[in-house]
């Protein structure tokens, strides 16, 4: 059985784990945390890496540090997962879906301006497949509308757009450790905060609301409550964990790459593709290898293709429903765009297995005996 995910492992994660206990730190902030924020700050250039238990954790943050209210409007694509709009649902912000390009199911920044409404507060590109947005212009656009830029990079650990890391562009960048994704803690995320304004307070909301990280540091002499926040802090053995894979995260990237180029050559040398499509990558772009899906002529083409791979025992699965088609968001969100092209592709989008050692040849050749067939 070939399944969709692997978890890969470095070999250095119980080592790891092991040095935490050694210190005698087991909650969050300790050696490994400060480990793994000091790697992320350099590898992204951002001013400020601070983990979290997850990638919705670093989004729920950023809605707080914008200061998202109630009635405040979002801008995102419907074609993302639900955290991307729950974390500011739930501050009362309204999530204003638009359209995705059809190359890289990204958000279409063509459509962003005429979404903008008085309400509008921010932002959301989220880097679908760890394929970067169009920064550049929305940056642009947020500039001249004096708003906030979220980048949910929780796919991009290790992309760039235009020799910058994504995440490390808008005013603050979200990233996401989960097993499923290249870099991995189980769980685990990271809110990069990029505009230096936004430091402190990030800071205090993620401890609680209380400036102990001052504290900790020697800037106080006692620490107390100062504002909204929660505790958003992993445990030092997740660090730990997350250390020895960022440690290999060239490696992790390359080998993942060396995987997506199979499937991406395989299909290139193909002259019948029958109307499928495979990922494209603007020249913008270096991508990391997270997704390698294909675009079937139909749901009912997709759907077949899922279940004759089923039966040879490999694992390939669509992606999201698309959020303004969800109950909860019509909900709390609304449409400013046409989604034609978001619901054609959310329903004929299915994704290819990738992980490290994985045999591609397995899954190729079952491909040709389901279109020879």
């Amino acid at each position: 059985m070939i399944p969709f995910n692997k978890p890969y492992l470095t070999g250095d994660e119980v080592l790891r784990i092991s040095e935490a206990h050694t210190l005698g730190q087991l909650s969050g902030d300790g050696h490994f945390t400060s480990l793994c924020s000091k790697w992320l700050e350099k590898n992204t250039g951002s001013n400020r890496a601070l983990l979290t238990h997850s990638c919705t954790a670093a989004l729920e943050m950023a809605a707080i540090l914008i200061d998202i209210q109630p009635g405040d409007e979002i801008i995102m694509p419907s074609y993302t997962f639900v955290s991307s709009a729950n974390a500011f649902v739930l501050r009362g912000g309204i999530p204003v879906f638009v359209d995705i390009r059809p190359d890289t199911l990204n958000i279409d920044e063509t459509l962003i301006e005429e979404a903008i409404t008085p309400m509008t507060k921010a932002i959301l590109p989220v880097h679908y497949a760890g394929v970067a947005c169009e920064m550049d212009a929305i940056m642009e656009i947020a500039k001249k509308h004096h708003l906030f830029v979220v980048e949910d990079a929780a796919q991009g650990i290790m992309s760039k757009y235009k020799g910058r890391a994504l995440g490390s562009i808008g005013d603050l960048g979200c990233l996401s450790f989960h097993e499923t994704k290249n870099i991995i803690s189980g769980e685990g995320g990271a809110l990069l905060v990029n505009n230096p304004d936004l430091i402190e307070r990030a800071e205090i909301i993620r401890e609680k609301g209380t400036d102990r990280v001052k504290f900790f540091r020697g800037e106080t002499d006692k620490y107390s409550w100062r504002d909204i926040g929660s505790s958003f802090l992993p445990g030092e053995t997740t660090a730990a964990f997350l250390f020895a894979q960022l440690n290999q995260a060239s490696t992790i990237t390359k080998n993942r790459l060396d995987i997506w180029m199979e499937y991406k050559n395989f299909f290139s040398t193909l002259k019948d593709l029958d109307s499928i499509n495979v990922p494209f990558i603007p020249e913008s772009c270096d991508t990391n290898g997270h997704l390698f899906y294909l675009l079937m002529r139909d749901h009912a083409h997709r759907q077949d293709f899922i279940e004759f791979m089923r039966s040879q025992e490999i694992h390939c699965i669509f992606h999201y429903v698309p959020l303004h088609n969800s109950v909860a968001g019509k909900k709390y969100g609304r449409i400013s765009s046409s989604m034609k092209v978001t619901e054609s592709s959310s329903s004929r989008l299915v994704r290819l297995p990738v992980w490290i050692d994985l045999e591609t040849s397995k899954v190729t050749k079952a491909f040709l005996q389901w279109h020879d067939k």
